[in-house]
C-alpha cells in the first residue's frame, strides 16, 4: 500500500515488508517516511489546521458518522487486514473493527457537543457588570502516534476525537501493522474528509517518531505503547499537551467469596486474549491461600483448552504474538522464573511467533514475570494471607493502569476501590475491560490523560476565556 501525504498517496524506494506472524509471509508492503516526508507532512498539517476548524461541528460530526457506517459495511476486508498484519484470531479482529466503528461514531457526537460555559465573575471580590464566558478552540496539530496490538481501534481513539475538535492530524501507525490504518484513511476520505486534514506516514519511530513529536507546529501528541518510548517522546516534546497511555503489569485479586468458575473464566478472557498483548491484560493473579487450589483446579483445565495456530482459520482460539522475537523474550522470562523458583504449570514452550498459553504458580514480586509488562500469554499466580497483603502485592509496581478483583464482600470492594492505585479498578471481573465511551487512563508509569472520546476531545481542545466589560 502507499502512504497519505498532505491528500496525496505516494510510494518511496525504499519499503517496509508487513509481516504475517504466524507464518513469516509478507502481506503487503509500505513506503519508509524519511525525515523530509516528516517536514513534509508538519506544513501540510499546519496549513490544513485552519481549514478543518472552518468545518462546523455538524460537519465534523457527520464525516464521523459516514466513517463508522463505512467501517461497518467493510468489517470483513479491515478485519482480515488486521488479522493477516497482527496475528489476533478474526474473530477478535471482527470484533475489534466492531468497536472501532462505535469509537468513531462517539467521537461524531461529541462533535456536535463541543461547548464552553459562562462564568460566575461577580463571585469576585468587587466585581460588576462583567460577563465571561469560555470557548473551546482546536489545539491545531494532533500527532496520534498508535501501538500494534490493536491497529484500528487505538488508531480511532485518536484520530476520532481529533477530527471531531477540529484538528489536523498526523497518523503514525506501527510498524508492524500500518495496513489496517492505511485503510481507515481511505474511508475517512470517502466519508468526506478534507484530505488536507489528516496524513498517515510510515516507517520506524526512531526515524520519524521524534521528528513529529519534537515539532512546534504540532501541539498535541496522543501515544499509546511502552513506558520507555513513551519517557523519551516526554522528554522531546517540549511545551505542547500530551496523553500517554503506557504499560502495566495488572493484578487479578481473588478473595475467600470469590465466585471461582467466574474467576476462571474471566482469567482466560483477560489474560490470553489477543496473545496477552494487551495493556490490561490479566498477568499477576493474587489468590488467596484458602482457595488457591480450588483456583488452580477451575483454572488450569479451561487453559489447557485453548488452542493456538493459524490466526485466520476458524478453531484457534490464540494466534502468534506479533515477533518471533517477542515470543522468544516471554519464552525466556518463563524459564528464568522456573529457575528462581516458580513453578510451570501448564504451557510454557514456544514455536516461532506461538507461545503456549502459560500459567506460572509461586511466583514472587522479585521476578520479572511480575515486576515488568510481559505482553504474552503468561499469567503469574501468587498467593496471600489476607485483603492487607493482596493490596499491598497489587500495589507494589510502578504500573497503575488497571486492576481487578473478585469478592462478594461490598466493604472489600469499596476499600479496593479507594486503595488500589490503578487508573480503572474492576469489581468481580479482571482488568482486560473496557467500553469505549468510558474515560480511560493510569496512574503512576501507565501515563498520563484520559482516552474515551469525551475526555480525548477535552485533551485535544483548549479552552479561552472572554469577559466582556460593562460600563
Amino acid at each position: 500500500m502507499k502512504f497519505f501525504l498532505n491528500g496525496n498517496w505516494e510510494n518511496r524506494d525504499e519499503v517496509i515488508e508487513v509481516i504475517n506472524p504466524f507464518d513469516g509471509s509478507v502481506v503487503d508492503t509500505v513506503p519508509k517516511a524519511s525525515p523530509a516526508d516528516v517536514e513534509a507532512a508538519l506544513q501540510g498539517a499546519e496549513a490544513s489546521a485552519k481549514v478543518i476548524v472552518g468545518l462546523t461541528g455538524f460537519e465534523r460530526g457527520e464525516i464521523l458518522k459516514r466513517t463508522a457506517a463505512l467501517m461497518m459495511e467493510r468489517l470483513d476486508d479491515l478485519a482480515r487486514t488486521l488479522s493477516s498484519e497482527e496475528g489476533k484470531i478474526l474473530a477478535e479482529a471482527k470484533f475489534e473493527v466492531d468497536r472501532a466503528a462505535q469509537t468513531i461514531e462517539i467521537s461524531g457526537e461529541e462533535a456536535k457537543r463541543l461547548g464552553g460555559e459562562v462564568l460566575p465573575l461577580d463571585g469576585g471580590k468587587d466585581v460588576k457588570n462583567k460577563f465571561g464566558f469560555t470557548l473551546r478552540v482546536p489545539c491545531g496539530v494532533v500527532a496520534a502516534i498508535a501501538p500494534f496490538n490493536f491497529p484500528l481501534n487505538l488508531v480511532c481513539h485518536k484520530v476520532g476525537p481529533a477530527i471531531a475538535g477540529g484538528n489536523s492530524v498526523i497518523l503514525k501507525p506501527a510498524t508492524d501493522t500500518p495496513l489496517v490504518s492505511l485503510k481507515l484513511v481511505e474511508i475517512l476520505l470517502e466519508a468526506g474528509l478534507p484530505p488536507q486534514a489528516i496524513s498517515c506516514i510510515t516507517g520506524s519511530g526512531a526515524v520519524i517518531g521524534d521528528a513529529i513529536c519534537s515539532d512546534e507546529r504540532v501541539r498535541k501528541i496522543s501515544f499509546t505503547g511502552s513506558k520507555e518510548v513513551g519517557e523519551q517522546i516526554c522528554k522531546v516534546a517540549g511545551i505542547k499537551k500530551v496523553t500517554m497511555e503506557l504499560g502495566s503489569n495488572s493484578p487479578l485479586i481473588v478473595l475467600p467469596d470469590a465466585d471461582l468458575d467466574l474467576v476462571a473464566k474471566v482469567t482466560v478472557a483477560t489474560g490470553f486474549a489477543n496473545a496477552g498483548q494487551v495493556c490490561i491484560s490479566a498477568q499477576r493473579m493474587i489468590v488467596h491461600d484458602s482457595v488457591h487450589e480450588a483456583v488452580m483446579n477451575a483454572l488450569v483445565p479451561k487453559v489447557e483448552a485453548l488452542v493456538t495456530g493459524n490466526q485466520l482459520e476458524d478453531g484457534s482460539n490464540m494466534g502468534p504474538m506479533v515477533r518471533n522475537s517477542d515470543a522468544e523474550r516471554v519464552e525466556s522470562w518463563i524459564k528464568e522464573a522456573a529457575v528462581a523458583g516458580a513453578k510451570v504449570v501448564t504451557g510454557g514452550e514456544r514455536s516461532g511467533a506461538l507461545m503456549q498459553p502459560t500459567i506460572l504458580d509461586n511466583v514472587t514480586p522479585d521476578m520479572r514475570v511480575s515486576r515488568e509488562e510481559i505482553f504474552g500469554p503468561a499469567v503469574g499466580v501468587h498467593k496471600v494471607n489476607n485483603v492487607e497483603e493482596a493490596i499491598r502485592l497489587a500495589n507494589d509496581t510502578e504500573f497503575g493502569l488497571s486492576a481487578g478483583v473478585f469478592t462478594q464482600d461490598v466493604d472489600a470492594a469499596i476499600r479496593f476501590a479507594h486503595e488500589v492505585h490503578s487508573g480503572n479498578v474492576h469489581i468481580n471481573w479482571g482488568p482486560m475491560w473496557r467500553t469505549d465511551g468510558m474515560p480511560y487512563g493510569g496512574l503512576k508509569g501507565s501515563g498520563t490523560g484520559k482516552e474515551g472520546p469525551k475526555y480525548a476531545v477535552e485533551e485535544m481542545t483548549e479552552t479561552k476565556t472572554v469577559v466582556i466589560h460593562g460600563k
